[in-house]
């Protein structure tokens, strides 16, 4: 409001006590100012209710996605699992400069097949025994699972300074 119309605000009388219009106020100025007010009051309301509308969908459309996107990994982890074939040993040992150290096979490796022994048909280290004794001087197709990957490994049993054929 204009600044000669002190002491009127929103909600002030524009009348005085027998009813006629106040004389030390422009009325029609001071009307016109709070009809200004309550328009632009107007408009932040419809506005606010528009940020709060437009802040709920985002906030929807954010929970939604995060819930799809967990969803994913989920599948994603389960296919993971499943395209991994299952392991039947572990590797504790690897004899540095021994036939498996050379060929790569590192300890925590998994072994998933080791030439024809796999999950399916081994029972005992015996069976591992057998292939290699039956391998010797010759490559062994040997796969593992490291670090969650499934890795192939040339391993060929040979006599060397140390105990066995593998190490």
């Amino acid at each position: 409001l204009p600044s000669q119309q002190k002491g009127v605000g929103m909600h002030e009388p524009l009348v005085d006590a027998e009813g006629f219009p106040r004389a030390d106020i422009d009325v029609y100025q001071v009307r016109t100012a709070r009809h200004n007010i309550i328009c632009l009051q107007n408009d932040h309301k419809a506005l606010m209710k528009q940020v709060e509308e437009a802040l709920h969908k985002l906030h929807a459309r954010e929970k939604e996605k995060h819930a799809k996107d967990e969803a994913e990994a989920l599948a994603e982890a389960m296919r993971q699992n499943q395209s991994l074939p299952q392991a039947f040993a572990k590797v504790n040992a690897v004899t540095p400069g021994s036939p498996a150290s050379i060929s790569g096979l590192q300890v925590d490796d998994e072994i998933v097949e080791f030439g024809s022994v796999n999950a399916n048909n081994f029972q005992n280290l015996q069976n591992i025994a057998t292939v290699v004794q039956h391998s010797e001087g010759r490559p062994l197709s040997v796969t593992v699972i490291r670090g969650g990957r499934r890795v192939h490994v040339g391993l060929t049993p040979k006599r060397w300074a140390g105990k066995g054929l593998l190490g």
